[in-house]
């Protein structure tokens, strides 16, 4: 294993953050004020709680599952998508580096931009309402494979990418309505039964839901069944990835 060559990667996309601190840290703290102070107004006055939890503290988890899967496949896409735009990437591929060097720089820098970025939420969000973890280990098993995972699926969208428009395609306008439609703001048992049904095929609704149940022991599916998910989706990630190093696709044309 290179470390050096992990190490390098890492910093540099690193150091990227720091060089735009208003956007990446900044940015989410107000929208997630401006959420709590529009939703906990507007909505938080007619709907006191939701299984007995209150409302502000509630839509938490959703707010933080959010800003961590928007924010891991962004960084995780522009990672290697960049360099291909500049043709710096055939540097990177002439190296002496492996595969999972790669992988482990790339991903590893946008799995902990988001981290961070979602603990800024959580403590955030703490001004506003009285939060509490019931399960910890639980919340950062959730927390921590949920970042990794999107990095990896932002990652596999920087390749895929030809141009910024793909870039931003599934970042923008598949990933938020996902988590908007996953339960974000409301339990689906308040859903008509049909589209409870329909509910239970986004993906995106078992990973909220297994999130907040570490924080609260509520959930709309079993937390058994939230793991299941986002640990296949960690592995389909990972042969994808696997697949697209060993056949070249669009990093060698």
């Amino acid at each position: 294993m290179n470390f050096e060559a992990v190490k390098s990667i890492y910093f540099f996309e690193m150091a990227r953050t720091r060089r735009t601190l208003l956007q990446s840290v900044v940015s989410p703290v107000i929208s997630t004020s401006l959420y709590f102070i529009v939703f906990g107004a507007a909505i938080g006055e007619r709907i006191q709680q939701i299984d007995g939890v209150s409302y502000g503290a509630f839509i938490t988890p959703g707010l933080m599952m959010l800003t961590l899967l928007t924010q891991c496949v962004g960084n995780g896409s522009f990672g290697i998508y960049f360099p291909k735009f500049t043709g710096t990437i055939y540097e990177v591929l002439s190296s002496p580096i492996s595969m999972i060097e790669i992988v482990l720089g790339y991903v590893g820098a946008a799995a902990t931009k988001g981290l961070m970025i979602g603990t800024i939420i959580l403590a955030t969000a703490s001004l506003f309402v009285d939060l509490s973890i019931a399960h910890p280990f639980a919340m950062l098993f959730f927390f921590v494979l949920t970042a990794i995972t999107f990095s990896l699926f932002g990652f596999i969208i920087g390749i895929w990418a030809k141009d910024f428009e793909q870039l931003n395609l599934i970042p923008m306008l598949v990933v938020p309505p996902l988590v908007f439609l996953g339960g974000s703001f409301y339990s689906i048992d308040m859903l008509p039964p049909f589209w409870q049904a329909v509910s239970h095929l986004n993906p995106v609704l078992y990973l909220i839901s297994g999130f907040r149940w570490s924080f609260f022991e509520v959930s709309d599916v079993s937390p058994l069944a939230s793991a299941a998910i986002i640990l296949t989706f960690l592995a389909l990630c990972l042969s994808v990835l696997t697949w697209i190093f060993r056949t070249g696709y669009r990093l060698r044309s």
